[in-house]
């Protein structure tokens, strides 16, 4: 079975045959971020500047669930596009919100139908805590509507292969490279509007 480019190079620079910076980790990260992650997913989902058309102002985010894209809409008819993982069929919420909320490493919290699924993460019932292999990834940003927690994130994701991918429980997923970025960019009260397959 072929190894990533992570796993090699993380097990070439713990053997001493390359230097730390080729890995291109993250610097102040508490858990390793690596930048060549984006190199894991297919071209077309790796984080591009393009033209794009829509009636949302700047600093919007939209969610193209049918083509597995995140926008965040600039002036001048761009918008840094962000490849995602989406929601399973059934699985999916479509609409308008707010970031009413941002976090770093932030906790995971199994739903009972996440447990119902996959009983052995019922060890997780109060809460699993920030780290490498929490399902939330480096960042999330939480949405609602007024007051209202939707329980929708856009979160990381700790694996490359669920970028283009109906995979999630019904939040939106970019690498951790990429929600960093992101994160980074929104602000509290940012729109975002999650488009549905037919739109």
């Amino acid at each position: 079975m072929p190894i990533s480019r992570r796993v090699f190079m993380t097990t070439t620079i713990a053997a001493g045959l390359f230097p730390a910076c080729e890995a291109r980790a993250l610097v102040g990260e508490p858990f390793p971020v690596f930048e060549s992650d984006a190199q894991e997913v297919p071209s077309k989902y790796r984080r591009w500047t393009v033209d794009y058309k829509t009636n949302e102002p700047p600093g919007t985010v939209v969610v193209d669930t049918k083509r597995r894209f995140l926008f965040h809409v600039q002036p001048g008819g761009k918008a840094v596009r962000y490849g995602v993982g989406v929601g399973k069929d059934g699985r999916s919420w479509y609409g308008e919100a707010t970031i009413g909320r941002k976090e770093k490493w932030p906790m995971w919290t199994p739903t009972p139908e996440h447990i119902a699924e996959h009983p052995d993460i019922a060890k997780w019932i109060n809460g699993m805590p920030g780290g490498k292999n929490n399902p939330m990834g480096a960042r999330a940003l939480y949405l609602y509507q007024g007051d209202v927690d939707t329980v929708i994130r856009i979160h990381g994701a700790i694996k490359p292969d669920m970028i283009g991918k109906k995979i999630t429980a019904g939040c939106i997923s970019l690498l951790n490279i990429e929600i960093i970025h992101l994160y980074d960019r929104v602000d509290i009260g940012t729109r975002v509007v999650i488009l549905p397959p037919n739109a």
